[in-house]
């Protein structure tokens, strides 16, 4: 399996299209494999004209564990976060963002469009801020820019993401009933998918790898990122925000904010669309990013 030594952690990728085409990074949400990027939403951007590297961030998927694999304490961290406190995490965002833009060198892509969700969308954010030289392109979809005074998550929605999981290694199948409502929770209500669909995704994902202490490590560095909004203010380059005006879990106002924070940056907001990209939007998401890249 192709692994990168990017910024010292191993690296899973995947790439696909003409090796002379232009070259598109994909980012991953918080605990979700790169295989999140359906096959089917890779193939519209390489018949598009692109090279799409698709990566499992460090810690989650079949990439290695950062040197410290120490379990982070969430409760405390939340508590430290509302009391101003600076959090001490295993890796930081800004790490993750090294690992994407090493990746890129060690594949000797000079530049590359940048595009990620949720999560992915703050590292993109932070390859486009950190490593500037790398990214022609900037696309952040259903993501936020740190804004502390941004609408909270729906409750259903934050349950999703902080609550209880059964564990799959005790009944496999009551985990993989709570990941089909999990997801419909946080989707689309205009664009459902089908429990099948749903079902079978979480399977293929929990047997490729199951790796919950990577997704709390991953959340620790969400809660440790700050406001992103002054260093958003001096990108020079094109941008595009994708949100659902009916994202539970990350609200509509936060795209509103990252498209104010970054300057030209053009909105694209999709009635219907939850927290996720349903097969019925890829088309039009990807059409989106290359109208962007095209231009850029």
């Amino acid at each position: 399996m192709p692994k990168s030594a990017a910024n010292g952690v191993a690296i899973h990728y995947q790439v696909d299209g003409a090796a002379e085409s232009k070259p598109i990074l994909l980012l991953n949400g918080v605990g979700q494999q790169m295989t999140r990027w359906t096959d089917s939403f890779a193939m519209r951007l390489t018949a598009l004209g692109y090279r799409v590297v698709r990566m499992d961030n460090r810690d989650v998927g079949l990439s290695d564990r950062p040197a410290d694999a120490s379990l982070p304490d969430l409760g405390a961290l939340i508590r430290a976060k509302a009391g101003g406190a600076a959090l001490e995490v295993p890796y930081q965002l800004d790490d993750m963002a090294a690992d994407a833009a090493a990746l890129l060198a060690d594949f000797g892509i000079e530049k590359a469009h940048v595009a990620g969700v949720s999560m992915g969308g703050m590292i993109a954010q932070l390859v486009a801020i950190n490593h500037p030289d790398r990214v022609l392109s900037l696309t952040s979809i259903m993501s936020t820019t740190g804004n502390p005074a941004l609408p909270r998550a729906t409750p259903a929605a934050q349950a999703v993401l902080s609550g209880q999981r059964i564990s799959p290694l005790s009944n496999r199948e009551a985990y993989l009933d709570q990941s089909v409502e999990n997801a419909r929770i946080l989707g689309s209500p205009a664009y459902p998918e089908d429990a099948d669909t749903l079902r079978a995704a979480s399977a293929f994902d929990l047997d490729r790898a199951f790796r919950p202490d990577g997704f709390l490590r991953q959340y620790a560095a969400i809660l440790a990122a700050g406001d992103r909004r002054d260093r958003l203010a001096k990108l020079d380059l094109p941008a595009l925000v994708i949100h659902g005006a009916d994202d539970p879990l990350v609200p509509v106002e936060a795209g509103r904010d990252t498209a104010a924070s970054v300057p030209g940056a053009r909105l694209l907001e999709i009635p219907g669309m939850g927290h996720n990209i349903p097969r019925a939007l890829e088309v039009k998401i990807a059409e989106a990013i290359d109208a962007l890249a095209s231009g850029a």
